[in-house]
């Protein structure tokens, strides 16, 4: 077997002070941080989809990279793109790999020569995982979206014949989750949406989609998966009203349709900020609402309106990221997904290692900041003083339902105007002691 990358060593951690682009400065596998270790703690997963198969390519030319990995026929450029993902993978110290079925080998002419490429590919990676036993399947998914048949969605198409073909190629892809022993699969809308209501029953489009998760969630379980199912929100991506908006969307549909105790939710950043929310109000909504799951690694940019998936490199937002998911007790079968590529203009396969150094880097940041915030205390404590009127008195009374709403009357008349009662949020001053964590580690 040949090495891809033999210029690029295996990525080490050496420190803050390094100054070597190939080394990690803040990712330490093995450091504990609250408890575990760091690679316990942020389960990394390389994309397959950005990492391996996406070129540079946009709307406005072509590629830019090369990802034929040294062959000309689709097949043997699967075969190669595999062997060098574990590569990739075991050099940068990443124990986790998320894929579609359209990323790990070609569409054939028909469904049983598209199935029977993805037995010949999975094989492979089967045994690739023999070598490389650290490296597991984070989570698997179809691309029911890139191919025309998909123009109009998958799952919510008009035509019966295409929800079919949707509901047999995601079969396909469970399958091969199960066989690779993955820790979740995603529901991955990519056209459940629409453009027009002119043209659209949109509650015939919401059941069907919520039939298609059902037939697929049965049918997993029956095979002997026992790993999670999430949904990954995402709006404007491609359709111009997504059923899949964000959090709240589809917490809302999932209870509507009583698949909110066998979904979870995958939450990418980029999306949250296409949906005019903070990453992490689209983690904090899924943590009130139970449905915590795994996360899509990654940054947009707020001054444009597409989702440009960068390599994370916002600390800030990493330790909010990662507060939350401390708040939820941590990863179970889910993790930090990098759903993020290099810019157009970095083409190099030197790029793609420099781009998740930074990003692992970045989220190692991130954690041990948000380590440091739970355990300084500061902001619990005043989050509990700021709501302490419930724990006692009226306030107990309201959340215990003794109180009805004719005693509230009465307690509003004889206690007058409550203007008194009103606190500062102490915004500034909580927005200073976060800043003062993050330059004081």
């Amino acid at each position: 077997m040949s090495e891809f990358f033999s210029n690029i060593p295996k990525i080490q951690y050496e420190g803050k002070d390094s100054r070597n682009p190939f080394a990690f400065k803040f990712y330490n596998p093995d450091e504990i941080v609250a408890g575990k270790p760091m690679r316990e703690q942020l389960k990394f997963a390389m994309s397959y989809w950005h990492t391996m198969c996406a070129a540079g390519t946009d709307m406005f030319g072509g590629d830019t990279g090369c990802k034929n990995y040294g062959a000309d026929d689709p097949m043997q450029i699967a075969r190669n793109k595999a062997e060098a993902a574990f590569e990739l993978m075991d050099k940068l110290q990443i124990d986790y790999f998320c894929f579609h079925d359209r990323d790990i080998a070609p569409e054939g002419a028909t469904l049983a020569e598209s199935n029977a490429r993805l037995d010949e590919i999975t094989d492979l990676i089967a045994d690739l995982m023999k070598k490389y036993p650290k490296i597991k399947l984070l989570w698997g998914t179809a691309n029911c979206f890139g191919n025309r048949r998909y123009m109009h969605g998958a799952g919510t198409n008009p035509s019966a014949d295409v929800f079919a073909f949707a509901a047999a190629q995601i079969k396909k892809a469970m399958e091969l989750t199960v066989k690779l022993g993955g820790n979740g699969y995603v529901f991955w809308g990519g056209r459940e949406g629409y453009e027009t209501l002119l043209n659209t029953n949109m509650g015939l489009e919401l059941d069907n989609l919520a039939r298609l998760l059902r037939m697929t969630i049965d049918y997993a379980r029956s095979i002997g998966f026992t790993g999670d199912f999430y949904i990954e929100p995402k709006p404007k991506e491609p359709t111009k009203h997504q059923y899949d908006f964000d959090t709240a969307t589809v917490v809302g549909f999932l209870r509507k349709y009583g698949l909110d105790k066998d979904i979870k939710m995958n939450i990418e950043a980029n999306h949250a900020t296409l949906a005019q929310h903070t990453f992490q109000h689209e983690l904090r909504v899924a943590r009130e609402n139970g449905v915590f799951g795994s996360i899509d690694a990654n940054q947009g940019d707020v001054l444009l309106g597409w989702d440009t998936d960068q390599f994370p490199t916002n600390v800030y937002e990493t330790a909010m990221c990662m507060y939350e998911v401390l708040k939820a007790g941590g990863f179970t079968n889910g993790g930090l997904n990098f759903d993020a590529k290099t810019r157009r203009g970095s083409f190099t396969p030197e790029d793609i290692f420099l781009a998740y150094i930074a990003g692992m880097d970045a989220f190692a940041l991130g954690l041990k900041i948000a380590d440091k915030m739970i355990t300084d205390g500061r902001l619990d404590a005043f989050v509990d003083e700021r709501y302490a009127s419930w724990t006692s008195g009226i306030g107990a009374d309201i959340i215990s339902g003794k109180a009805t709403i004719e005693d509230l009357e009465k307690y509003a008349l004889e206690k007058g105007d409550v203007t008194e009662s009103v606190t500062s949020g102490r915004q500034e001053r909580l927005e200073s002691i976060v800043n003062e964590i993050m330059f004081n580690l």
